[in-house]
């Protein structure tokens, strides 16, 4: 059986197109056909190589879709051919398989354990969540990565209730889901943060009280006008720059504000903060997906997308047949993208891309 993947050969470069020869699954393992994949600044970063020393090339890319199980390998019990998943680089219950190969006409081709950038991908069980039937895929593909990561950092790292005030640094997927999951825990102040004023749009509709250019105003004098001087109780750092981090840092309020990192620097770079504001009660924590559970807050958020509390179709802004990749992360990087852009493996031309 063979599969069309996009390929990355070189860093810097274009990503190819290319079929390839499905390997036999080993235990644990799991053959999924792919409906969307979503693209985001972590394999920017991984084409650029900004990630350190890549010793895989050539590999494919893509964490996070939606998809139909095909074949399962033997000892797989998480889930069944014909069963709808989410497909997410967030490890849960199942099989950890860390790696497979497939073959090409130019020779092997290295994969880890999720790969979405391809119509038919082998999966480890471990990356897959059943969804009812009744969930559309498209929205679905979000919660393998930049919903899941944005609301897991409002409700499992910050714990958010009713009346606190949190500031978004960069309003992409991971921040437009931070900015809907505090819409939902009723936050008093929900202030947005970028250098776009369409992308701040976007986060108004979503549910963002305030927006802040940080192109036209100072964001940290902005954010202290807004709290009346005190700082936001919570701040997300979700763009992935060493000035948004640090004045992240200086927003958060005195004796308890938290700022939570979930944005990606090269590897090696470095952030400077004040160490007496640690002393004054100021916490700079990372995060790893939003310390998401899976197989328990996947579903949790699949319940509220179909209850109408998450309107997750609003983030979905671009899609982008597999062919046209390579644009897709151009028009990301050059600040097209609104929201969230998907892959649509069936789709037979580009849309809404401009």
């Amino acid at each position: 059986m063979k599969t069309i993947a996009a390929i990355l050969k070189k860093l810097n470069q274009p990503l190819n197109i290319g079929e390839l020869s499905l390997p036999v699954l080993k235990p644990g393992q799991v053959l999924v056909n792919v409906f969307y994949s979503g693209i985001c600044r972590s394999q920017l970063n991984e084409i650029h190589g900004l990630k350190g020393e890549d010793k895989f090339l050539p590999h494919t890319l893509g964490h996070e879709g939606s998809g139909k199980v095909l074949e399962v390998g033997q000892g797989v019990k998480k889930v069944k051919p014909g069963d709808h998943v989410v497909l997410t680089w967030i490890k849960g219950a199942g099989a950890d398989v860390p790696s497979t190969v497939y073959q090409s006409s130019e020779g092997p081709i290295n994969s880890g354990a999720i790969s979405t950038f391809m119509q038919k991908t082998v999966i480890s069980e471990n990356r897959l969540v059943v969804i009812p039937k009744e969930m559309p895929l498209k929205e679905a593909a979000l919660l393998g990565c930049a919903f899941p990561t944005g609301a897991g950092i409002v409700l499992n790292n910050a714990k958010v209730s009713s009346g606190d005030s949190i500031a978004v640094f960069g309003v992409g997927g991971i921040g437009l889901s931070s900015i809907m999951a505090a819409t939902v825990m009723d936050t008093e102040r929900i202030i947005a943060i970028d250098v776009f004023d369409h992308k701040l749009e976007l986060a108004h509709q979503i549910g963002a009280t305030h927006v802040i250019n940080a192109k036209k105003q100072k964001p940290l004098t902005e954010i202290m006008n807004i709290t009346g001087g005190k700082g936001v109780d919570y701040a997300i750092e979700a763009s992935g720059r060493v000035e948004t981090m640090e004045t992240a840092f200086e927003s958060v309020r005195v004796k308890g504000g938290k700022c939570i990192v979930a944005g990606n620097l090269p590897d090696g770079e470095m952030i400077s903060i004040n160490p007496m504001e640690l002393i004054r009660g100021k916490q700079i924590v990372g995060t790893w997906g939003g310390e998401t559970n899976p197989d328990i807050d996947i579903p949790k958020y699949v319940d509220l997308y179909l209850s109408g509390k998450m309107k997750l179709g609003k983030m979905i802004t671009q899609e982008y047949k597999l062919e046209s990749i390579s644009k897709a992360f151009d028009d990301f990087e050059k600040g097209k993208v609104l929201g969230r852009a998907l892959i649509d493996m069936n789709l037979s031309e580009s849309i809404n891309n401009k």
